[in-house]
């Protein structure tokens, strides 16, 4: 599975609220590292399982309507790419939209870490 593969898996498990397909994208021991992360988030999740855990958790707290990488870079690493994405859904009582920058090192299919830029979240305009 090549790396654009997986974020197109990545996109329709997010979207489709599906934390096992989520988590099965991961390496065993992989990682996600979330540097801005709010108080109630942590900035390190290891492991595929704790990873499934977390997903559970975010995706009922809310729904991603739209999940879209708008650029996609590579580097001369080849299993390193970083994505720009912009997402838009609802959290329990107000929409929002935020954009990120992801960084992926995806090895033999597996994501071995994704490590999440995620600036503000927004109302929507």
């Amino acid at each position: 599975m090549s790396p654009l593969d997986v974020l197109d898996r990545r996109r329709a498990a997010v979207t489709g609220r599906d934390a096992d397909a989520f988590a099965d994208l991961f390496a065993p021991d992989g990682v996600i590292e979330l540097p801005f992360a709010g108080a109630d988030v942590p900035d390190r999740i290891e492991g595929r399982e704790a990873i499934r855990a977390f997903a559970r958790a975010a995706m009922s707290a809310m729904r991603v309507d739209k999940f879209e990488t708008l650029a996609v870079h590579r580097t001369e690493d080849p299993e390193v790419v970083i994505a720009e994405v912009l997402t838009k859904g609802a959290g329990r009582t107000d929409a929002f939209e935020g954009r990120s920058v992801q960084l992926f090192r995806i090895r033999d299919g597996g994501i071995v870490l994704l490590r999440d830029y995620t600036g503000p979240l927004r109302k929507p305009s």
